[in-house]
């Protein structure tokens, strides 16, 4: 009996994705990695190999170009193709102007990566889980997808798109045996904020003083819990606060 399992991961050559694909290997399991950066991508396919001993396939891509999405994914090796776990996790956060004053090339990235680039990759995937009637999606959405923010406008409108989205997939794909999940999860220290912030550290570490926020490892753990419940258990829609947020709103700092 073959009991390999593959987790395939967008956006894993940093936070949230490179946990994930850390995590799972520790676990035994074979990773598809993708990313933009491929020297990266390169660094963690060898790293993954050396430290776990498992299988590691790298395809450097972008989400948003539909070809390219295509091309890698229909082109994998057949024994690159019974994917139990899908991860969208690439997705990014551009800006944080008022809506009358934002960079509309900010709104593309953003809904072009959080938003099709998701559809992109999960309609060339769901056809194989469907296929051997099962498979588990994690879309990694934020809690900015159940409440907007001041300045988050068109980021939060993505974020409520792939709730919406989530929910669309739970539904159509439920006579299949396809299981659907959300991870949602609120200030986290990634390069989310360093990319927001276009590269300035220094602010993008001052979203973080005065409390803990999550880390990516965090979501990690919870992502690897949902793909190991039992076959007949599903966690739809999984919000995780650090300790100190209650929602996008409110997060209690302490003066250093």
């Amino acid at each position: 009996m073959n009991n390999r399992k593959i987790i395939f991961i967008t956006g894993a050559t940093a936070g949230f994705g490179k946990a994930i694909a850390y995590k799972f290997a520790a676990h035994g399991w074979d990773i598809i990695i993708n990313g933009r950066r491929e020297d990266r991508l390169n660094q963690i396919e060898v790293d993954l190999r050396e430290q776990f001993g498992v299988k590691v396939l790298s395809l450097p891509f972008d989400v948003r170009d539909r070809a390219k999405v295509q091309q890698n994914i229909q082109s994998l090796p057949h024994d690159w193709k019974e994917i139990d776990v899908l991860v969208n996790n690439a997705g990014l956060a551009s800006g944080l102007s008022t809506i009358q004053e934002g960079d509309i090339d900010d709104w593309e990235v953003m809904i072009d990566t959080n938003v099709k680039g998701l559809l992109y990759v999960s309609r060339q995937i769901m056809p194989m889980m469907i296929n051997r009637k099962q498979g588990l999606i994690i879309n990694i959405s934020s809690i900015a997808g159940k409440e907007a923010y001041a300045r988050g406008n068109v980021y939060c409108a993505t974020k409520h798109a792939v709730d919406a989205l989530t929910k669309s997939m739970r539904i159509d794909l439920l006579e299949h045996g396809i299981k659907v999940t959300s991870i949602d999860p609120g200030a986290a220290e990634t390069e989310f904020s360093l990319v927001r912030f276009r590269g300035d550290a220094e602010r993008a570490k001052k979203s973080y003083l005065g409390y803990e926020p999550l880390h990516a490892e965090d979501i990690a753990d919870i992502a690897y819990f949902a793909a190991t419940r039992p076959a007949h258990v599903v966690l739809n829609d999984i919000v995780v606060t650090p300790l100190a947020q209650a929602n996008t709103a409110y997060i209690v700092k302490k003066e250093n």
